[in-house]
């Protein structure tokens, strides 16, 4: 049955209907938390094909204490087939190298809030000015490959 506005008003008014009923369900049946947490936590396993980036070395629990040494970074290295990727983790940021050398795209995931994505250098080399809180893990694209780290807490 043809409506009786213009077939373009049509659309226009089904979207403010849309919006408004949007507006609507979230003050009077807002989204749980939990059910937040856990679409945030499945939308992170969309690069199932991605490798997984295997801890090999971490000071906290590999490296001999330093007498006298009381806020030492934290050194970290993940390992994927061929690639390893050297992370210093501070209290100003990140600093870390790509091996073997290569350009790439780093993200530092760490749940709802956004990062400003990284870049490595043609010899690996990336830094970040903003230090992960809570926990978090790396995201590495190479070229055509995808590559995720073990979640750790900073």
């Amino acid at each position: 049955m043809p409506r009786e506005d213009g077939p373009d008003d049509g659309g226009f008014a089904d979207a403010l209907l849309e919006e408004e009923l949007r507006q609507a369900a979230a003050v009077l049946d807002p989204v749980p938390a939990e059910l937040l947490q856990a679409a945030l936590d499945a939308f992170a396993l969309h690069d199932l094909d991605a490798r997984l980036a295997e801890l090999t070395f971490d000071s906290l629990v590999d490296a001999l204490p330093v007498r006298g040494v009381t806020d030492a970074p934290r050194m970290l290295t993940f390992r994927a087939g061929e690639v390893s990727v050297d992370v210093e983790v501070t209290e100003e940021g990140l600093i870390g190298q790509v091996l073997p050398p290569q350009s790439a795209r780093i993200e530092v995931l760490g749940g709802p809030q956004t990062t400003r994505p990284l870049t490595a250098d043609t010899l690996g080399r990336f830094t970040s000015d903003t230090p992960p809180t809570g926990p978090f893990a790396l995201r590495l694209r190479t070229g055509g490959e995808v590559i995720v780290t073990e979640w750790l807490r900073a």
